[in-house]
């Protein structure tokens, strides 16, 4: 069914913001605006897009080369960008299957377009869900994946737009209830420890789009409660199985890390 839902050029969009802070092409003045203001209060917010994106494709590595894994729910895609979920998995395990879910018609739109199987024995698909209806996504996912088998679930910079911490420890809890176990939570947020990125974020609401609530380090690392953390546990995602920490590299002001469902 087509989305009907008009596409808003006047009010900025993260998924779109955050296309432009990775160099891509897809957002409108708004958006433009909007990223300019972020840079000029946070030089550092494009290198964190950058790294965001780098924690994408080294977790997704792990899970298809070293964990096994064939199945990948990545909630919150975004804008397609360089080496999305299903070209890392499949290249790493051709017969990966592969479902992105957003809700914003810009992304909806691309992902038809873009998000285009790589391989014969894989399955790349979309549907259209809001990360606040677990229930709703898993139900649909069923269609697509095998929920007697493994499945990652991917939250990768999404669940701060959560307006509670609770609601994020609600819709996480949710999902890894509904996958089987030997599942994997991915994920990485925006962390509160920088004080000019949260004035990034508190300035962001203002402009009208949804606003984005970082969390603090502990919070981030608590969304993994119950699940087996993947070495080195919850850190900066530029030090997440990279040497930088070695090498006195400083922790980028997001934090994440994969868990595995006992």
């Amino acid at each position: 069914m087509a989305d009907k839902r008009p596409i808003r050029t006047d009010i900025p969009h993260s998924a779109r913001i955050w296309n432009y802070w990775l160099g891509g092409r897809d957002y409108y003045e708004a958006d433009r605006m909007a990223g300019e203001a972020g840079v000029a209060g946070y030089p550092e917010i494009k290198a964190m897009a950058i790294q965001s994106r780098q924690f994408l494709i080294r977790a997704v590595q792990y899970l298809a080369a070293d964990a096994g894994i064939r199945q990948f729910l990545d909630i919150g895609t975004g804008l397609p960008t360089m080496q999305n979920t299903h070209e890392v998995a499949q290249a790493a395990a051709p017969d990966s299957r592969i479902v992105y879910v957003d809700n914003d018609p810009l992304v909806l739109a691309h992902a038809r377009a873009l998000l285009v199987n790589t391989t014969d024995e894989g399955v790349t698909t979309y549907l259209e869900a809001d990360f606040h209806q677990p229930d709703v996504i898993l139900a649909d996912a069923r269609n697509v994946l095998n929920f007697s088998k493994p499945i990652a679930v991917l939250f990768i910079g999404v669940l701060g737009h959560a307006r509670s911490y609770g609601e994020v420890r609600r819709v996480v809890d949710a999902m890894m209830d509904g996958v089987p176990s030997g599942s994997y939570l991915a994920l990485n947020d925006g962390a509160t420890d920088d004080r000019a990125y949260v004035r990034m974020c508190e300035n962001y609401a203002k402009t009208g789009g949804v606003p984005y609530n970082p969390r603090s380090s502990a919070e981030i690392t608590g969304i993994f409660e119950g699940l087996e953390l993947v070495e080195p546990g919850v850190v900066p995602i530029n030090h997440w199985r990279t040497d930088e920490a070695a090498h006195g590299i400083r922790g980028t002001s997001a934090w994440g890390g994969v868990g595995r469902k006992p």
